[in-house]
Protein backbone atom coordinates (compact mmCIF):
# COMPACT_ATOMS: atom_id res chain seq x y z
CA UNK A 1 0.00 0.00 0.00
CA UNK A 2 1.60 3.39 -0.78
CA UNK A 3 2.03 6.20 1.59
CA UNK A 4 -1.19 8.34 0.85
CA UNK A 5 -3.63 5.26 0.57
CA UNK A 6 -2.15 4.51 4.07
CA UNK A 7 -2.85 7.99 5.30
CA UNK A 8 -6.35 7.82 3.86
CA UNK A 9 -7.03 4.37 5.66
CA UNK A 10 -5.91 6.06 8.95
CA UNK A 11 -8.12 8.82 8.51
CA UNK A 12 -11.05 6.85 7.38
CA UNK A 13 -10.36 4.45 10.83
CA UNK A 14 -10.80 7.98 13.02
CA UNK A 15 -13.34 9.02 11.31
CA UNK A 16 -15.18 5.53 12.60
CA UNK A 17 -13.85 5.29 16.14
CA UNK A 18 -13.96 8.96 16.71
CA UNK A 19 -18.01 9.35 17.58
CA UNK A 20 -16.71 6.47 20.95
CA UNK A 21 -14.09 8.99 22.02
CA UNK A 22 -16.74 11.67 21.74
CA UNK A 23 -19.27 10.14 23.37
CA UNK A 24 -16.79 9.71 26.58
CA UNK A 25 -16.46 13.73 26.22
CA UNK A 26 -13.05 13.38 24.15
CA UNK A 27 -11.23 14.23 20.46
CA UNK A 28 -9.15 12.58 18.68
CA UNK A 29 -7.23 13.86 15.63
CA UNK A 30 -5.14 12.53 13.17
CA UNK A 31 -1.68 14.39 13.13
CA UNK A 32 0.76 12.42 10.67
CA UNK A 33 2.07 9.61 9.28
CA UNK A 34 5.63 8.61 9.20
CA UNK A 35 7.93 6.06 9.30
CA UNK A 36 5.20 3.94 9.90
CA UNK A 37 4.43 5.25 12.97
CA UNK A 38 0.85 6.78 13.11
CA UNK A 39 0.98 10.47 15.69
CA UNK A 40 -2.51 11.71 16.48
CA UNK A 41 -4.03 13.79 19.50
CA UNK A 42 -6.22 12.58 21.98
CA UNK A 43 -7.94 16.07 23.63
CA UNK A 44 -10.81 16.99 25.67
CA UNK A 45 -11.58 14.44 28.68
CA UNK A 46 -8.72 11.67 26.99
CA UNK A 47 -5.99 14.19 27.50
CA UNK A 48 -6.17 13.64 31.57
CA UNK A 49 -7.80 10.30 31.31
CA UNK A 50 -6.35 7.74 33.87
CA UNK A 51 -7.22 5.41 30.91
CA UNK A 52 -5.41 7.71 28.26
CA UNK A 53 -2.73 4.42 27.10
CA UNK A 54 -4.87 1.83 27.59
CA UNK A 55 -7.17 3.69 24.91
CA UNK A 56 -3.82 4.48 22.52
CA UNK A 57 -2.52 0.96 23.00
CA UNK A 58 -5.14 -1.34 23.36
CA UNK A 59 -7.98 0.61 21.34
CA UNK A 60 -6.79 2.82 18.53
CA UNK A 61 -3.21 0.99 18.04
CA UNK A 62 -4.77 -2.45 17.88
CA UNK A 63 -7.72 -1.51 15.58
CA UNK A 64 -5.21 0.58 12.97
CA UNK A 65 -2.45 -2.30 12.89
CA UNK A 66 -5.26 -5.09 12.57
CA UNK A 67 -6.23 -3.32 9.39
CA UNK A 68 -3.06 -1.87 8.33
CA UNK A 69 -0.10 -4.24 8.82
CA UNK A 70 2.37 -1.66 7.45
CA UNK A 71 1.65 0.32 10.95
CA UNK A 72 4.42 -0.30 13.62
CA UNK A 73 3.00 2.45 16.40
CA UNK A 74 0.53 5.06 17.32
CA UNK A 75 1.64 7.46 19.29
CA UNK A 76 -0.19 10.70 20.85
CA UNK A 77 1.12 14.10 20.51
CA UNK A 78 0.53 15.85 23.98
CA UNK A 79 0.84 19.67 23.00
Amino acid sequence: MKNNEIVLKIISIIDRIKPFIISDGGNIEFVKYVDNIVYIKLDGACKDCMFIDTTLKDGIEEIMISEIPEIKEVRNIDE
